[in-house]
């Protein structure tokens, strides 16, 4: 087992793996910490991350009571971030009654591994819908068809429905109950719905059973091969240790730009993680 006992799955970690196996292995195995840049220009690309990073701040300090008036004055000198808050307070994608859950840290058991996901907020509301909101800053919209095949909109909707009664006084959410939202603040009136049900929630259950099993029967670098798809090694960190190329990919292109890729970039206490154990 080249993994640490104690190492988490979190979607980034899992989507990582799917893109390209060898990535996982420079970041989760032998825990390469940014070799090369991610695009370029890089400047550029750090003030996007900065931004993005501002605008889920804002947003929780926004849902935890702060008063408008004065998360207004932290965009003021950013026209960007100042369109994507006013974007978000002329939208209101998360207002509906419930109790609100701003980044929200659940984890649970998964063959014999801990799985764990950091939701933007989670709100259950009075008739015990779970709604998960997503929020992105990227320049482009992604698609349904991508945010589909993507591993956060599995892991976020299969983890609330196993670890999320310890958010309703011990109530297990029913699969059916659950939906996922993603709101783009560069496309504030356009967001993409996901709703759930327990035909897709054993689905997730297996599918993630099956890629951390097989992630795990990894002994040595070899069994982390290098993807095929190169169009990934243009963002990814590790390009020159692969020999995929030492330029950076356009930052102006990217899908989207990450703000944290494990649970070590969430710098979170433990005992903060609310889990159910099974």
């Amino acid at each position: 087992m080249l993994l640490s006992a104690d190492f988490q799955f979190s979607q980034a970690a899992l989507q990582a793996f799917m893109d390209c196996p060898r990535r996982f292995y420079w970041r989760y195995v032998r825990r390469v910490r940014w070799p090369a840049p991610q695009a370029q220009p890089l400047v550029e690309h750090e003030e996007r991350l900065q931004r993005g990073w501002l605008f889920h701040r804002l947003v929780q300090q926004h849902v935890l009571g702060v008063p408008e008036e004065l998360l207004a004055r932290a965009v003021q000198a950013d026209e960007l971030l100042a369109r994507w808050w006013e974007n978000y307070l002329s939208a209101h994608p998360a207002q509906v009654a419930g109790q609100r859950y701003p980044e929200l840290v659940l984890s649970a058991s998964l063959a014999d591994w801990r799985v764990m996901a950091k939701y933007d907020l989670v709100v259950v509301t009075p008739e015990k819908r779970w709604l998960i909101f997503d929020w992105k800053t990227a320049q482009r919209r992604t698609s349904r068809r991508k945010l589909l095949a993507r591993l956060q909109t599995r892991v976020y909707r299969y983890l609330l429905a196993r670890a999320g009664a310890c958010l309703a006084g011990g109530v297990t959410p029913p699969p059916a109950q659950l939906e996922m939202v993603y709101w783009f603040a560069n496309h504030p009136a356009d967001p993409e719905h996901f709703p759930y049900d327990a035909t897709q929630f054993a689905a997730d259950e297996e599918y993630l059973s099956n890629l951390i099993m097989e992630v795990c029967a990894g002994q040595d670098a070899a069994d982390f091969p290098l993807t095929t798809q190169e169009r990934h090694c243009r963002y990814c960190s590790y390009r020159s240790l692969c020999d995929r190329g030492k330029e950076a990919g356009d930052v102006d292109e990217m899908d989207e730009v990450p703000l944290a890729e494990s649970l070590d970039d969430f710098d979170l206490d433990l005992e903060q993680i609310a889990e159910i154990e099974f």
